[in-house]
């Protein structure tokens, strides 16, 4: 896709946005099934996905760790922010890798030790494209892309939040 092609798709996007702010919130959804043992199975729309407990927790390794499963998100969600992004500055992307890496103290999760915190204490983004864009254009490439990442803003600001359990 190309600078106009996505520019075609979204104006009318962004104009009805424009129009209607409320058009522009939508509710996304996932849900999953609780599996044998200390498992939750996901149905991703594609697949189903079997989570289950780190190693560092007592998980054998076999099933996928939420935290993988976060990295993984903020990873996809990168990715396609900056292609979107290069794409709109009309920037070449010929390739390049996109990493997420979490420190994440099981203390916490375990409750091992109360002042651990649960959750990652350190998560870091890196890019590696290749592309003829000047280091001005990369700055500002990555600028946007770190702002309009929604994955990756949501981890820093993140959005409030409820939990709530029903008997069924």
């Amino acid at each position: 896709m190309d600078k106009d092609a996505l520019s075609a798709v979204q104006a009318p996007l962004k104009q009805r946005y424009r129009d209607d702010a409320g058009s522009a919130v939508v509710t996304m959804r996932a849900s999953g099934r609780l599996g044998e043992g200390v498992s939750c199975s996901l149905d991703t729309g594609r697949a189903l996905a079997e989570a289950g407990l780190h190693p560092a927790a007592g998980g054998d390794g076999t099933q996928l760790c939420s935290g993988d499963l976060l990295l993984e998100a903020l990873v996809a969600c990168a990715g396609v922010t900056m292609k979107a992004v290069a794409t709109s500055l009309g920037l070449e992307l010929r390739g390049g890798t996109v990493r997420a890496e979490g420190d994440l103290d099981f203390r916490g999760t375990l409750a091992v030790d109360k002042e651990a915190p649960v959750g990652f204490r350190a998560i870091r983004l890196a890019f590696e494209v290749e592309t003829d864009a000047t280091p001005d254009e990369l700055a500002t490439l990555e600028k946007l892309t770190e702002r309009y990442c929604v994955v990756w803003q949501s981890l820093r600001t993140p959005p409030e939040g409820s939990v709530t359990i029903t008997a069924a």
